[in-house]
């Protein structure tokens, strides 16, 4: 039988030839971690949860780091609000791009739809049932359209349901819940990265203290803040508790399982791919596929879409040749199909900003609502300029379509 997780932290206290003080200024040993909430625990996930934004917190929204009074056009359909006040956004924007003189914003919360300047937008997730895995849609659509898209709006919360699920499959196989297999893709993700035992017992602690305080402030907590990076989150509160480096490896070994668990997460739940575009389209919504280094297959599926993305700040490698077979496409195109259109996604989660800086995710926290160099890449520029597909060019048509 496999041993506790308080058990097995336990034995990994024994190892440690002595535990140093539980002071201020002074780290605790390693492992030594109970299962239950402590006032601290408390403190530190009322701290998470909380999306009120301290006058600090809205300054540094507010205030961007860096300006690009060059950039006459901004196009941005593919970013994330998150629970950052869309205001304090835009008013970011303004101060970014000083320049821009035409422009097209939309934001696209994860299977929320949300609205801004008589346009609204969402990137929903789906079934691609043609590639037997999720793929996920970014839908623009004029807001007057959806004012009373009921059946739209069920999908997307029904999909926003199941994806707060897989936080509770996170947390099972870190707790050891051998249900659908789950130890088995704990055990897994150590043999990857290496985590010991210690790590182990650390991350199993910390998911049944988040079980405990998740089930306390169900009531009243938002529920956008049922996601994987709480997990995240509520580990960086405690390196000012526990020692950074071995927090930095129970972080490793979280990162690993939680990449099991979302590759082995069923889809069979998701909307197949063709029922999202029959609703979007019957709503006079547009479409464009994101991601694309992991979504570019879509291109073969022949999908009723009105572009794809090419260029995403973790997306980078198939720019090129995405470019490429895009104005291929359109020149085969059936005459009955829109051309396709090249877009480039920023894919900001301006939720990321507020955070310490020793709790950022570096390459999240540096993206920019309508900051895509892709753009004013050199090489790029000459495709983009041949196959009239530039920023200027693609905000006109989209706009136009979305319009109509």
């Amino acid at each position: 039988m496999a041993p506790s997780a308080t058990t097995a932290a336990a034995a990994a206290a024994r190892r440690l030839r002595g535990p140093l003080p539980d002071t201020r200024g002074a780290f605790r040993p390693s492992g030594v971690i109970g299962v239950e909430p402590t006032a601290e625990d408390e403190a530190d996930f009322t701290t998470i949860i909380d999306t009120a934004l301290t006058p600090e917190q809205e300054e540094r929204i507010r205030v961007p780091d860096a300006v690009y009074p060059q950039q006459r056009s901004t196009l941005a359909v593919h970013w994330h609000p998150e629970f950052i006040p869309i205001p304090l956004v835009r008013e970011r924007m303004g101060r970014m791009f000083p320049g821009a003189e035409e422009e097209l914003c939309i934001p696209t919360q994860h299977n929320e739809l949300l609205a801004l300047n008589g346009f609204s937008g969402v990137e929903a997730d789906c079934w691609s049932e043609e590639f037997s895995q999720k793929i996920q849609l970014l839908a623009h659509f004029q807001t007057e359209k959806v004012a009373q898209a009921v059946t739209f709006r069920a999908m997307l919360e029904h999909t926003a349901d199941y994806r707060r699920t897989q936080l509770d499959c996170l947390l099972d196989a870190l707790a050891g819940a051998s249900q659908g297999g789950r130890r088995q893709l704990a055990q897994q993700a150590a043999a990857l990265c290496g985590a010991d035992a210690s790590c182990a017992a650390f991350a199993a602690a910390v998911a049944r203290k988040l079980r405990t305080l998740i089930e306390r402030h169900r009531g009243t907590m938002d529920r956008n803040s049922l996601k994987n990076k709480l997990v995240r989150n509520f580990l960086n509160r405690m390196r000012g508790r526990f020692d950074p480096a071995f927090i930095g490896r129970v972080q490793a070994y979280v990162n690993a399982v939680k990449a099991a668990v979302k590759a082995a997460f069923p889809s069979v739940y998701y909307f197949a791919a063709q029922e999202m575009i029959e609703e979007i389209r019957g709503l006079g919504g547009c479409i464009v596929i994101p991601h694309p280094e992991q979504f570019w297959p879509v291109l073969l599926a022949g999908y009723d879409v009105d572009g794809y993305e090419v260029w995403n700040p973790q997306s980078q490698r198939y720019t090129d040749f995405l470019i490429s077979v895009t104005a291929e496409q359109n020149r085969n195109r059936r005459k009955n199909r829109r051309e396709l259109l090249v877009f480039m996604g920023d894919d900001c989660h301006m939720g990321e900003k507020i955070l310490p800086p020793t709790d950022q995710d570096p390459l999240k926290a540096e993206r920019e609502v309508g900051l895509q160099p892709a753009w004013g890449d050199l090489n790029l520029r000459k495709k983009l300029i041949a196959d009239q597909a530039g920023r200027v060019c693609v905000i006109r048509r989209y706009t136009e379509r979305l319009s109509g």
